[in-house]
């Protein structure tokens, strides 16, 4: 199977075909969680028939894997009617939920729709973290519930746990809960700013030596040797190589209609109650701008040994200010894997030396003219 979407990707690649698509149908959700990047009232969110006009653009524009996300998805009454429009269209469907509304009719007919997997956020098997993650009591155990409902049903379920300070002890508690529950499971330990720009969530990240615990504990990594091997050398093959599939075989597009490169991306690109979708994919000044730049074209990140193993993201070094330049965070992750500092690490920390070496001499010659 990974086979043949490694060569549905290719194919989009060299069509501009925008492959995958993560549409939220709604910022609204039951859960106020710590860390969450978004606003959750509602602005005027697209209404179902807007949505579904959405899904024909996106069917004819060879769109094939379609995420819907949120805010929660059920908050919206009329979701299974989205849902269900969406599989007549024959989109390979997956569906980012936390569960909490998941009974029996819910389950059965997420089911009999043929949704390709659920992701559940879990953020510890103990209620007293989690809940107070997601700040609604009662949640961990209504999101399992909800779990052992789809699995009972057959159906695929993947654990997604975010990593941050309340919760960084439990991921191994978490990764036993998801086996008992025959769920897949899978680590985050990036926490994003808001999509205003807000950058105070991320005081909830880890630090360097949690980091360099998380990379080294098999049960969240697979193979640590693999992921903690020095960086290769990098050759002209990587310097032109794509930064990620944002903008390339992947968008994300707002409950309001607004299209992103991604949804960690918010660089507006169009809105599909103005403009066809396919207008925005192919003509968005945007787009295209994010669609030339290589590894090449990267400023500190083009010199860095880390270039062709960095996960890297552009919209974290967008909202750092530079599409071009680095995302810190991910100079973080690629130290803690390593032990081998950036280039952008590198010369922050040379930049530093040179202002303290700066800040000396004014200090000494201050001294010296007031004797």
């Amino acid at each position: 199977m990974s086979t043949l979407i490694e060569e549905m990707n290719e194919r989009a690649l060299k069509t501009g075909t925008p492959l995958s698509v993560q549409f939220d149908v709604t910022y609204r959700c039951n859960e106020r969680c710590v860390h969450c990047y978004l606003d959750h009232d509602d602005h005027g969110e697209l209404t179902a028939q807007e949505i579904m006009g959405v899904l024909a653009q996106l069917a004819e524009a060879g769109v094939f894997f379609l995420c819907f996300s949120g805010g929660e998805v059920l908050m919206r009454r009329d979701f299974f009617q989205i849902l269900e429009y969406a599989r007549s269209l024959l989109f390979c469907v997956k569906i980012k939920t936390n569960a909490f509304m998941i009974r029996e009719n819910e389950a059965d007919r997420l089911c009999e729709l043929g949704v390709q997997s659920l992701q559940v956020s879990i953020y510890s098997h103990r209620p007293e973290v989690h809940d107070a993650i997601t700040k609604l009591p009662g949640s961990l155990k209504r999101s399992i519930a909800g779990i052992r409902l789809l699995r009972k049903r057959g159906m695929r379920v993947v654990i997604a746990n975010v990593l941050m300070r309340q919760n960084l002890e439990d991921y191994l508690g978490v990764v036993a809960l998801a086996k008992e529950l025959g769920a897949e499971y899978t680590v985050d330990p990036t926490i994003t700013p808001r999509m205003d720009g807000d950058r105070s969530i991320l005081r909830w990240g880890v630090g360097p030596r949690e980091l360099e615990r998380v990379f080294r504990t098999p049960e969240l990594v697979g193979n640590v040797e693999k992921v903690c091997a020095p960086p290769e050398a990098v050759d002209d093959d990587i310097r032109d190589g794509l930064p990620c599939s944002a903008s390339h075989t992947f968008c994300y597009i707002s409950p309001y209609g607004d299209v992103y490169p991604c949804v960690q991306f918010p660089l507006p690109t169009g809105n599909v109650r103005r403009q066809k979708f396919l207008e925005i994919w192919n003509d968005s000044p945007q787009m295209n701008e994010v669609r030339s730049i290589r590894g090449r074209d990267l400023t500190t990140c083009s010199s860095c040994a880390h270039l062709g193993t960095c996960s890297r993201c552009p919209g974290l070094a967008y909202m750092e200010g530079n599409v071009r330049g680095p995302s810190t965070q991910d100079c973080e992750k690629s130290l803690a894997r390593t032990g081998i500092p950036s280039a952008h690490m590198l010369a922050k920390a040379a930049g530093s030396q040179r202002a303290w070496a700066g800040s000396g001499l004014v200090q000494i010659a201050g001294l010296q003219q007031a004797t």
